[in-house]
Parts: structure tokens; C-alpha cells; sequence
């Protein structure tokens, strides 16, 4: 008799808009069962600012996801981001006192050695990510349980989370009906849909564009080497053209649409484009080529800042499957020619894969971070079912 199909739902909850994603898990593959997008509210600066708010994005939004389904479910895994996000490469070394055969509780306990780190009272430990183990000074090792060894050494990325962001974005969710069966750094879920092993093993850097902040993950042999979440999003581009053609926001948003480009030279700049009138002056025109500068040099900054972050998790030059880029503000034109430029690699968008039946709609990078937190959703609940490995670093050391 064939299993019970299992509800997996993903919420990711940015601040400009919310959207969530529900899959059905049948005989071991994920099936597209329905989503909902809704205007976010409660936020400033990129950090939850309004506790109701919030929640009633999430309960409109989660609610037209199960009208779109005819399904409900009973927990979701939660995406965070935003300023409150920081990631730090820790070690954690176990010594033995006498040389034995290593365990997996062994490499358990080296990984909890690892995480155990004083933080202040306004911050939480968000995911581990384990990266390799050093045993008896022979470093680079994935999986040595079975070896004979008197130490063992854990190398992880911790990544950590305001308490107050998280505490917010939990009770929001339970307003909603739903528990939250874990929280993830969205950058992290992004990759988990579009980023293969094999590829994070290469070397690879995820860019995750938000509305007013970007999420960034590096990768290197499978393993999680930086995580960061820069103060840049989408709406610093808007806000650029809006103070440097002294329009409204609203208007410098309609323009970017429809006529932004990250970079020069990618279309005709002597084209002209009439720019909204403000408070009852006459319409007046600027070249693309003046509107295009301005979103350039935006790009251009924000590269620079994933380059140092590159830069400091020792890839230069090692990105082999170059940069990765999703979010909503991934969708400008001109931003991957500029990440190439900057980070000096081959760049593409990343769209959630492996999820059958997803629609076209669906097949752009603002849905790759709530279609990741779906499928990490569909892994917890099948492993809890029995039916595969689990997530994070239990799989890491049962591979």
C-alpha cells in the first residue's frame, strides 16, 4: 500500500513581499501542490518592526496557499534574513586521551564543541553547517568515523540570529496555525533548491537579493565556508534614482521596471525617457544611458561587498561554478553581467529544480527561496516519516 503523501510548506517572509510555497511528498519525490504571494508589512530597514503586522501577512498569505491547494499543513519551515543575521567559522576539538576508533557520536559531540559559543542575550544560534574534520592533524576529512584517532577536530560555519527577529517571526507563524518545524538562513535555502551538490563542491557563491537586504553563501567541497547578510537589497537601487532625479519613490520604482538596467552600454543610452512630473512641474526627460549609470554603480557596490566576502572565505579565483544570484532583485537586467565583471566568474540565476509540476510562474529567482524552504521542509518531514536522511549535518556524517 502505497504511503500517504506528506504536506511540506515553506514560508519565506521578506520585507517586501511574503510567499509560500506547499508540496506534496509521494514515493520519495517532491510534487508542486500550491502558493500565495502577499505585500509585507511591519518592516523597516530590513529588520520586523511590528509584530501584527507581520503575522497578518503571513496568515493572508499562508491562507490563500491552502485555497490555491485545497491542502493544509501542519508546520512550516521559516526562511530568515535581514541585518540580524551574522556567520562566523568556529572549531571544536575533541581529544580522546587514547587512541581509539572514532564514532559517530564522536563527530556529534566535535560539532556541538564547535557551536558552543558565548553570544550576547539578543542573539541565537540559527544552523550549524558543519565543513570538514581535522583527525590527528590530517585535516580535510568529510566523514571519519571508523578511523583510529586520539582527536578529532570540527570545523563549522555557525551562523546566528537576532533572538528578538526570530522570536517575532515564530510567533507570527503560530498565529497562522502552523508550527514551525525549523528556521533557515534564507541563502542557505535558496542554494538547498538550486544549487546541486556536485556544483557546491566546485565552488560556488549564492547571492540572495532581497528587497533591502542580500543574503550571501559560499560554497566550497559541499561544505557551507561563509554566510552573511549584506545591508543592500533591491529598494537602495530605487531609492538611488529617486534622490538622483528627484522623483518619488513610487515613480523611480515604475521607471526601474520598465526601463532600468544594471550596466551601461547594455542597451541604447541616447534613448530618452520622459520622467514623471513632481508637484505640478512639467514632465521632463533624462537618456537611459543617465538612469542606467545610476543602477550601475549600485551593482557595482554590491558586488564589491560579496567579492570581500569571497575574498575573506579564502575563494578567489575558486568560485568554478561561478556566482549564483536570486531574489527579486536578481531579476534587474544587466545584474549578472555586472557580477561577472566584478567577481570575475561565470554568473546565472538560480531557479528551484527537482520539484515536478512547478509552474512557469514559479520559475524565476524571487521563488527560489520559498520553493528551497518548501523542499527543506518536505526532507525534515520525510525523515521524521522514516523514509529518508535527515537534513543539516546528521546527513553531513551518515553519508
Amino acid at each position: 500500500m502505497p504511503n500517504k503523501p506528506l504536506i511540506a510548506a515553506g514560508i519565506d517572509c521578506g520585507a517586501d513581499h511574503t510567499r509560500v510555497v506547499f508540496l506534496r511528498l509521494e514515493e520519495g519525490r517532491v510534487y508542486y501542490a500550491g502558493h500565495a504571494s502577499g505585500e509585507s508589512r511591519g518592516w523597516q530597514r530590513g529588520r520586523m518592526a511590528d509584530h501584527r503586522a507581520v503575522a497578518e501577512s503571513i496568515r493572508q498569505t499562508v491562507e490563500a496557499a491552502e485555497q490555491c491547494s485545497g491542502l493544509g499543513a501542519e508546520g512550516a519551515v521559516a526562511g530568515l534574513g535581514g541585518g540580524g543575521i551574522d556567520g562566523a567559522s568556529t572549531r571544536g576539538l575533541y581529544e580522546f586521551g587514547r587512541r581509539r576508533t572514532i564514532t559517530r557520536d564522536d563527530l556529534v559531540y566535535a560539532i556541538e564543541r564547535a557551536s558552543n559559543l558565548r553570544l550576547d542575550n539578543d542573539r541565537l544560534i540559527l544552523m550549524v553547517m558543519p565543513q570538514d574534520f581535522t583527525v590527528d592533524g590530517r585535516a580535510g576529512l568529510i566523514n571519519p568515523s571508523g578511523a583510529q584517532a586520539s582527536r578529532v577536530e570540527a570545523n563549522v560555519q555557525v551562523i546566528t540570529a537576532s533572538l528578538q527577529e526570530h522570536e517575532i517571526l515564530v510567533a507570527a507563524i503560530h498565529e497562522s496555525h502552523l508550527a514551525v518545524e525549523e528556521t533557515v538562513f534564507e541563502a542557505v535555502a535558496s542554494a538547498y533548491a538550486a544549487i546541486l551538490p556536485e556544483e557546491r563542491e566546485r565552488g560556488v557563491v549564492l547571492v540572495d537579493i532581497g528587497a533591502q537586504t542580500t543574503e550571501v553563501a559560499v560554497y566550497s567541497s559541499d561544505a557551507l565556508m561563509a554566510s552573511v547578510s549584506l545591508p543592500l537589497g533591491g529598494e537602495h537601487f530605487t531609492r538611488d534614482l529617486a534622490y538622483c532625479l528627484k522623483i518619488s519613490f513610487e515613480d523611480a520604482q515604475a521607471l526601474k521596471e520598465e526601463y532600468g538596467c544594471a550596466r551601461m552600454g547594455y542597451v541604447d543610452d541616447t534613448n530618452l525617457i520622459e520622467v514623471p512630473p513632481h508637484e505640478g512641474r512639467p514632465p521632463r526627460e533624462v537618456t537611459r544611458g543617465q538612469l542606467n549609470e545610476i543602477l550601475e554603480a549600485r551593482a557595482e557596490e554590491l558586488f564589491q561587498y560579496v567579492q570581500r566576502e569571497v575574498e575573506n572565505a579564502g575563494m578567489t579565483r575558486e568560485l568554478l561554478e561561478g556566482a549564483i544570484l536570486t531574489g527579486g532583485g536578481a531579476m534587474l537586467a544587466g545584474m549578472l553581467d555586472v557580477a561577472e565583471r566584478v567577481l570575475e566568474c561565470p554568473a546565472r540565476n538560480g531557479l528551484a529544480v527537482g520539484i515536478v509540476g512547478l509552474p512557469d510562474e514559479l520559475m524565476t529567482p524571487a521563488w527560489t527561496t520559498a520553493a528551497g524552504l518548501a523542499m527543506y521542509s518536505a526532507r525534515l518531514k520525510a525523515y521524521r516519516d522514516g523514509r529518508s536522511r535527515p537534513p543539516g549535518f546528521l546527513n553531513m556524517i551518515l553519508r
